[in-house]
Order: structure tokens, then sequence, then C-alpha cells
């Protein structure tokens, strides 16, 4: 179980995925809180300071890439884990990411919730 201090922000367009995703971190001791656009969670973030962003890539208006790189920039404490369906684009996720000061996970969606949960904890613990 992770400490109740860790805080989670998780940024998915689609609301049952993120409330979904939400609600598994809550059960498993995180503070977690649910956004549904890049801009939101941007907002978000700068008051809630999560330890862990969980972004999805491909939404409407601005992309989890450029919610990624801000938080990176703002924040570079917060980790970084993007989740995407976006199988087609996994090279050029990669290759942004690998560009960024600090290390970026990257799995793939559908994922069962204790892969999620055993890569965020790592990635937390890495930080």
């Amino acid at each position: 179980m992770s400490s109740p201090s860790r805080r989670v922000l998780i940024v998915d367009d689609d609301q049952i995925v993120a409330d979904t995703l939400s609600i598994i971190f809550e059960r498993s001791g995180f503070e977690a809180v649910a956004c549904y656009s890049a801009d939101d969670g941007l907002r978000f973030a700068r008051h809630f300071r999560p330890h862990l962003l969980l972004c999805d890539i491909c939404m409407p208006g601005r992309d989890g890439l450029s919610l990624v790189h801000d938080i990176s920039l703002e924040m570079p404490s917060c980790r970084i884990l993007v989740l995407t369906g976006s199988y087609s684009h996994l090279s050029r996720i990669q290759d942004y990411t690998d560009r960024l000061a600090q290390e970026v996970g990257l799995m793939t969606k559908p994922c069962p919730p204790d892969d999620l949960l055993r890569m965020a904890t790592q990635i937390l613990s890495a930080g």
C-alpha cells in the first residue's frame, strides 16, 4: 500500500476511464483526482501539486504531450506516467518523452490495474 500523502492527478478526456482510474488509485491508498482535459489538468495541478501525473495523450484541444511538457517544466519533482491507447503513435510518444529532462513512464491501455499500480509505485519510488 502507498502512503495516503501520494497525490495522483489523472487526466483523460474519457471521463469513465479517468474516474475509474481515480477509484483504483484511491482504493490503493493514494489521494487521486481526475480531470478531463489538458488545460483543466494543468490548472488543477498548480493547486493540487501531484506527486504523479497519469496522463492520456490523445485528447481534444491540447494533447497530453503538451501537458507532460508543462508539468515537467513547472513541477520537476512530479513523476509522469503516460497511458495511451494510440498504438500507432508509440514511437513518436517515446521519442518525445525521451527528450524531456525527467524519465517518463509509458503504458498502453487497456492495462490491468495491478500492472498500472505497480508501474506507478515504481516511478514514485525512483523519484
